[in-house]
């Protein structure tokens, strides 16, 4: 298993504990891929660089994880269809 950084931000506009329940089923896709979450930050609400998709800010969330290229793939696949999710990048660490 390799360690990745990942960092998505979520639409601003949504209820706090709709924002919650995202991230935690975000997380858990790691969960069942027997991976680890290493460490986790949630930033909170920030201004954007620049607008995206009407948006001029969102919720930050970043995160450490030891996944296998199976997690990373379901990952990658999940965060592409969920809708309140505006921009996201996963990387390998040290590249």
């Amino acid at each position: 298993m390799k360690k990745y950084e990942i960092m998505y931000i979520i639409k601003p506009d949504l209820e706090s504990d709709v924002i919650k329940a995202q991230i935690e089923r975000l997380t858990n896709i790691f969960g069942n891929y027997v991976s680890t979450v290493l460490e986790h930050k949630e930033m909170g609400l920030k201004d954007l660089a620049y607008e995206i998709e009407h948006y001029k800010k969102g919720y930050y969330v970043w995160q450490l994880v030891e996944a296998s290229t199976d997690a990373i793939f379901e990952f990658n696949r999940v965060i592409r269809i969920t809708e309140d999710v505006i921009r996201f990048i996963v990387v390998k660490e040290g590249e």
